[in-house]
């Protein structure tokens, strides 16, 4: 769940408290392009205020018009469909005749939403269950890929922290790294067991950010790397960086990469094959140099291109190998990525 999705269900809580009545709103399908994604959310006050969004605003300006008529007194939750046609996609302002469906649900106190959020705030994934009959909803922890699925009777959706990223080494990249990685909604474990980054004046310290200072292998054994985690090596010392990689590259993580130049990158799967009996099949699916080759030198810019990369392997997109520009003043790549 991102950040915006939780503003939304702090928000419709703050309104209810206030005495306000509320409607919470569900993306359940889309068909051609559609501006958000299936499950974001979107809350109405019964005065029109709004937070979050399911398109570019005119879906918006329709949905406040609908609950100002009495959407947000109803008692039961009901489904509703934009850009069935052309002309009413052009309407809503949805691209290439997009069509977008959601369900309207009246916030009660058995709408379970302070209930999903104290879950969440303790770092639980959750399967919440809407009856579409009864507006009653039940919440249970969620097991295996996130889904959502509506059927007309009921409307089952996963909340949580569906995304970890897991970096060893607490130096100066890791600072930037982990910082933008909170911004895509990442809950960033670092891990780094040398005494120089976890004491003292150079101590790593990110706000939100979990420092472990237990062995690499040790903190993957206990963290149990599934497929919405990443696993990234930063540290260049192999005794670290090796150890991390023979767990992360036997688990499902949907991404392992590990800094370093194109031929330190050979001689570590030479030795992870040697020493830790890692397969071909294992070590192809480590990426290193890590990040997106995009010339990045500075801390920042390598953080960046580290995380479009991962941004790409989370839906199941791969970057081809860039094309450097005749003439181009930049001639040298950062030795970390090349």
């Amino acid at each position: 769940m991102d950040n915006v999705d939780l503003q939304v269900l702090r928000q419709i809580l703050a309104w209810r408290a206030d005495g306000h009545a509320v409607v919470l709103g569900t993306i359940t399908r889309t068909w051609g392009s559609a501006p958000r994604p299936v499950g974001s959310l979107v809350g109405v006050r019964d005065d029109g205020l709004i937070v979050g969004s399911v398109s570019g605003g005119c879906i918006e300006d329709d949905l406040i018009a609908r609950v100002r008529e009495g959407s947000a007194t109803a008692t039961l939750p009901r489904s509703i469909r934009y850009g069935v046609s052309g002309d009413e996609a052009a309407r809503f302002g949805l691209p290439c005749g997009g069509t977008i469906e959601l369900v309207l649900e009246p916030v009660q106190p058995y709408s379970q939403v302070q209930e999903l959020l104290d879950r969440l705030a303790q770092g639980h994934r959750v399967t919440r269950s809407l009856d579409m009959g009864t507006g009653q909803a039940t919440l249970s922890d969620a097991i295996g890929a996130d889904r959502l699925v509506y059927d007309e009777t009921t409307l089952v959706s996963t909340h949580g922290p569906n995304w970890r990223l897991v970096v060893i080494g607490a130096g100066q990249m890791t600072q930037y790294l982990a910082e933008m990685a909170k911004a895509l909604d990442y809950h960033v474990i670092v891990c780094d067991p040398r005494e120089e980054y976890s004491t003292g004046a150079q101590a790593f310290g990110v706000a939100g950010v979990e420092l472990r200072t237990t062995m690499p292998d040790d903190t993957l054994v206990e963290l149990k790397p599934d497929a919405h985690t990443a696993v990234i090596a930063l540290t260049h010392d192999p005794k670290l960086d090796d150890l991390a990689l023979m767990e992360a590259l036997a688990s499902p993580a949907f991404y392992v990469g590990a800094i370093g130049s194109r031929a330190n990158q050979a001689k570590r799967k030479v030795r992870l094959a040697e020493h830790f009996g890692i397969t071909e099949a294992q070590l192809d699916r480590l990426h290193g140099p890590v990040g997106i080759k995009n010339g990045a030198r500075t801390p920042p810019e390598i953080a960046v291109a580290i995380l479009a990369e991962l941004t790409a392997a989370r839906y199941g997109y791969v970057i081809p190998e860039p094309v450097r520009l005749a003439g181009s003043s930049n001639e040298v790549q950062a030795g970390c990525l090349a």
